[in-house]
């Protein structure tokens, strides 16, 4: 379960928006964290809570592959992402790491900013618990949530290499 307090952006919103471009070399999550979207709302960083939501229109994390915009996003204390719809790259790269990326437009058009909000990912369901209120998203495939439960794609395969390794140390098949 994930709760937290929502921060509503409207449609398109980039990478570079997400993540200025002029720190795309940094690779550590709390420094892209706190530049997370200070292009399009520079006290962002200095409002969020760790565990807060983002709701977003459509065609979130467009723009360019840059894997540290997921990054930035989790740095910054976010748990979670909702949006009508996500640049695909992006979507997997969130997934990637292990960031929950939900695609729901009736909870984007039923959830206002600064609501509060929980949710099961492995039901897909969105409670706003500000408006009491509850929408569903498709939850996410076995493999996407082995993914996202195992703590991301870099964890998943290493998880898989070490049973590997340990059922041919036994000898099993």
């Amino acid at each position: 379960m994930i709760k937290g307090r929502v921060h509503k952006f409207a449609d398109n919103i980039d990478t570079d928006a997400i993540i200025p471009a002029t720190l795309a070399n940094l690779t550590d999550p709390d420094i892209l964290g706190r530049h997370c979207m200070e292009n399009i709302d520079p006290d962002f960083g200095k409002r969020i809570r760790s565990g807060d939501i983002i709701v977003a229109g459509s065609n979130f994390g467009c723009g360019s592959s840059r894997e540290i915009a997921p990054w930035a996003i989790k740095g910054a204390g976010i748990t979670c992402v909702i949006a009508k719809s996500f640049a695909r790259i992006f979507f997997r790269n969130a997934i990637n790491i292990a960031l929950p990326v939900l695609e729901c437009p009736a909870a984007v058009e039923g959830t206002a900013d600064h609501d509060l909000l929980e949710i099961d990912l492995s039901r897909g369901e969105i409670h706003n618990l500000s408006q009491d209120t509850v929408f569903t998203a498709a939850p996410y495939p076995d493999f996407i949530a082995e993914l996202v439960t195992a703590g991301g794609l870099v964890a998943y395969a290493r998880e898989r290499l070490k049973n590997i390794e340990k059922c041919k140390m036994q000898n099993c098949q």
